[in-house]
């Protein structure tokens, strides 16, 4: 297989056909075969393990000129299949109609075959006047974590003047997604026999009283224009070491989904205030929100180039997850950022998840264009 093939529907099989679920993720194999396609497409590729069998990839292409390259940017790593059956194998990209099946299809391996598909048709460009930079990274399902390592290595990144992330958005490009804040809320109590609860204190009682109030919780912040307004999910429990004695502690897993100008610290510090001092709260891990101007010049030649493929002029527009974006965008300074992939966002994290092969098509398109308009101006 190479990428001057063009065919996005054989890589995009390829990539599902790697089991990349994170934990534990496992990516360098799919990372050393996208190097090798990118290789023959005439970038320079370095893996970067931030543990065992976790690999990123960066791939550059240098241009001619004094423009700072243009990023692109995705990931290998997939949530677990979950718990209810799936219809269809996850692991061979079954094509049924329209839809290609598999775990990582719409978020987001589908992007990423797109991308190196766009630097195979690139690579027939002799002389560039702006270089391109591919950033394929492990570990973005569990808080960006491949990306925040290659970040913290010097000279890998190089630069960037803007960044495209292919995460799903059914090819609408999107100008910023929302922040995470993750912490873990814990409750204690005093252990007892279960024949004998008045003698103990209940640590999961304390934790259910807890919950109630998080269903209330006021962020007390302006919905963003483009975003929304935060949110908050209860997203695990635990709590007891076994079922005949009262539990001594509770904890509770919190997702809070922030927007620009909210701040960690603040959000946690409101958040004990409404629990009280007897409530435990640790912070987990966190990613920051993120916005371009879109005023942006390039934000609106990107519209412009998505208008025809759309049959509309694309409408403003962010995401509720975070992407690596919030790691990378730092690193290279603040450069405006669009967010566009051909996964249905609706089909993220999901059961028989799928991506429209005219969508993956379309990005084909879409990302070329995008390129050759910033690599040959």
């Amino acid at each position: 297989m190479s990428v001057q093939d063009g065919n996005v529907l054989s890589l995009s099989r390829r990539l599902l056909s790697f089991n990349t679920v994170n934990p534990p993720g496992c990516e360098r194999e799919c990372a050393r075969f996208l190097a090798a396609q990118l290789e023959r497409a005439g970038f320079h590729t370095g893996l970067f393990e931030f543990s065992e069998a976790r690999a990123t990839l960066v791939a550059r292409r240098d241009g001619r000129g004094g423009k700072s390259p243009i990023c692109f940017t995705g990931h290998v790593d997939t949530v677990p299949l979950g718990s209810a059956p799936w219809s269809r194998d996850p692991f061979t990209g079954e094509l049924d109609g329209d839809k290609l099946y598999g775990r990582g299809s719409s978020d987001m391996k589908a992007a990423v075959a797109a991308m190196v598909v766009m630097a195979g048709r690139l690579s027939r460009i002799k002389d560039l006047s702006a270089g391109i930079t591919l950033v394929l990274t492990a570990g973005e399902e569990t808080c960006c974590e491949g990306a925040r390592y290659v970040v913290s290595l010097d000279n890998v990144l190089g630069k960037a003047g803007a960044i495209v992330v292919g995460e799903p958005t059914s090819n609408h490009p999107w100008i910023g997604h929302k922040g995470c804040v993750r912490f873990a809320v814990r409750t204690t109590g005093t252990t007892a026999h279960a024949s004998t609860p008045k003698l103990g204190d209940n640590a999961i009682h304390k934790a259910a009283e807890v919950i109630t109030k998080l269903r209330a919780f006021d962020f007390d912040v302006p919905a963003h224009p483009v975003l929304g307004s935060p949110t908050l999910n209860i997203g695990t429990i635990s709590g007891g070491m076994n079922i005949n004695s009262v539990p001594d502690q509770a904890t509770l897993g919190i997702d809070i989904r922030t927007v620009p100008g909210q701040n960690d610290d603040e959000i946690r510090e409101a958040l004990q205030r409404l629990l009280g001092d007897e409530v435990e709260i640790e912070r987990l891990e966190g990613a920051r929100s993120l916005e371009t101007d879109p005023s942006h010049e390039w934000v609106q030649r990107v519209f412009d180039i998505m208008e025809p493929l759309l049959k509309q002029r694309p409408e403003l527009a962010g995401a509720a997850y975070f992407t690596d974006a919030a790691v990378l965008a730092p690193a290279y300074g603040h450069p405006p950022v669009v967010i566009v992939g051909p996964g249905d966002p609706g089909m993220a994290h999901k059961t028989d998840e799928y991506c429209s092969l005219q969508k993956m098509e379309q990005a084909v398109e879409a990302y070329t264009r995008i390129a050759m308009q910033w690599c040959c101006d």
